[in-house]
């Protein structure tokens, strides 16, 4: 190859481009020195700049082409040669920057194909980061790499990371109107959501994007999983009955694994450790991340109630540790506001597996949030639920026009709103009686 290489230096420029193309397809040629002679070419052609720089960029296109998989069937003698030839042509990249971006999407082609997702994802922040100073690259190129990396690093569950490359696509998405990257798109923002620990979003965005017939069947299914998976890991409250509801009546939800802690859910139903367990085997990593309480929350959730005797079985735990944890505890909260007019501290920690002091702490955050409607009297060691509120049944029941007439029915509320009831009542019978001042 280096005598091939000096009788070509001599030739004139004019011949040099024809030689070097011959020398070129010699070398792919049935030849068992492949990577060594590529090597030896590309640093000629490149850094030695022997043949000129337009002969070196027509001979390194010519190059490009040929590293496919048809000319190297062989994908691991592939990849090494391709990795060589980057690493050759590293001094004099701006010179050759278009070839070599065309290189590092076939190396991550190959990568990915490795299922090493995050060095796929390293080689094309090479490219990203040329193809943003490029005044040939459009708008729409630069979004499908920006996707194709958020892509591949929330494989690799690098959401920080994958975040500062969906914001980028996120500027960008308006400039195109190809129905597959708009698609990649929203699928990439439903998983930020998802990684983020944005549950309700997420859900939402997986359900909506399971309806859509472009995407594969299997696909579809494997993302209708999601938004329910999602919605059980969303935060407890009127919000998540919504998105809890719209999947429940999803006929297609029946057939997941996943349906029966919906349905149980949906139905406000208490979950029990063993369909809890069977579930969080479903569940990814970052879906099972540690949840870290506040100082104060701590603080009160370790005090211990005087009425405990020493021989009680009561737990030790002071608050949830993982984020389904956390979901299925407020679950039972709720759904235990739909069963009990009143529960004490104790009674909902044995319930959730919590210290009385973590019970309480659990659903005062829920009542602040107006996740859960009730109020919590500290004398007595009591949370009592409140009902639905008259005005809203009667807009739900009349639409909210006129009147509507009810009977309030007798819930065992506290003494002292019954006294207040009393009042009320008392002080309406004598206005009817007693005319109005000045009559």
């Amino acid at each position: 190859m280096d005598q091939k290489l000096s009788q070509l230096r001599t030739l004139n420029q004019r011949d040099k481009g024809p030689a070097y193309l011959s020398l070129l397809s010699e070398v792919f040629t049935n030849n068992p020195r492949l990577a060594q002679d590529v090597h030896v070419l590309v640093d000629d052609v490149v850094n030695q700049d022997s043949a000129g720089l337009i002969v070196g960029r027509q001979v390194f296109s010519e190059l490009v082409k040929q590293l496919n998989a048809t000319s190297i069937p062989d994908a691991d003698l592939r990849k090494q040669v391709i990795e060589d030839v980057l690493a050759t042509a590293q001094p004099r990249l701006t010179t050759y920057e278009e070839q070599v971006n065309i290189l590092r999407f076939q190396l991550a082609d190959l990568l990915e194909n490795e299922e090493d997702w995050n060095e796929a994802a390293r080689i094309l922040m090479g490219t990203a980061s040329t193809l943003e100073s490029s005044q040939r690259t459009t708008d729409e190129e630069k979004l499908r790499v920006y996707i194709r990396i958020v892509r591949l690093l929330l494989e690799d569950e690098d959401s920080v990371q994958a975040e500062t490359y969906y914001n980028r696509a996120a500027s960008l998405i308006h400039t195109t109107t190809d129905q597959e990257t708009i698609l990649a798109f929203k699928l990439c923002q439903a998983r930020i959501s998802d990684y983020s620990r944005k549950f309700l979003e997420a859900a939402s965005r997986y359900h909506e994007l399971s309806f859509i017939g472009e995407i594969d069947e299997e696909e579809r299914r494997h993302i209708l999983s999601a938004s329910v998976t999602c919605a059980v890991l969303a935060p407890a409250g009127p919000n998540r009955s919504r998105i809890l509801a719209s999947l429940y009546r999803d006929e297609r939800t029946a057939e997941l694994p996943t349906y029966n802690i919906l349905s149980k859910m949906f139905l406000d139903h208490i979950l029990r450790p063993a369909e809890v367990k069977e579930f969080e085997k479903t569940l990814k990593p970052h879906q099972l991340a540690k949840v870290a309480l506040s100082s104060n929350d701590r603080l009160a959730s370790a005090i211990e109630s005087k009425d405990e005797q020493p021989g009680d079985n009561v737990s030790t735990r002071t608050g949830p540790s993982t984020v389904l944890d956390r979901a299925v505890m407020e679950h039972n909260v709720l759904a235990s506001s739909r069963i009990y007019n009143n529960i004490s501290f104790s009674g909902l920690g044995a319930l959730l597996d919590l210290t009385p002091g973590a019970a309480e702490t659990m659903a005062r955050k829920m009542i602040e949030q107006g996740r859960l409607k009730g109020h919590i009297d500290q004398v007595d060691k009591l949370i009592w639920f409140e009902a639905a509120k008259e005005e809203d049944d009667a807009q739900g029941k009349a639409g909210g026009l006129g009147d509507v007439n009810q009977d309030t029915e007798d819930t065992g509320a506290l003494s002292t709103k019954k006294w207040d009831m009393q009042i009320r009542m008392t002080a309406a019978n004598v206005s009817t009686c007693v005319p109005p001042y000045g009559v």
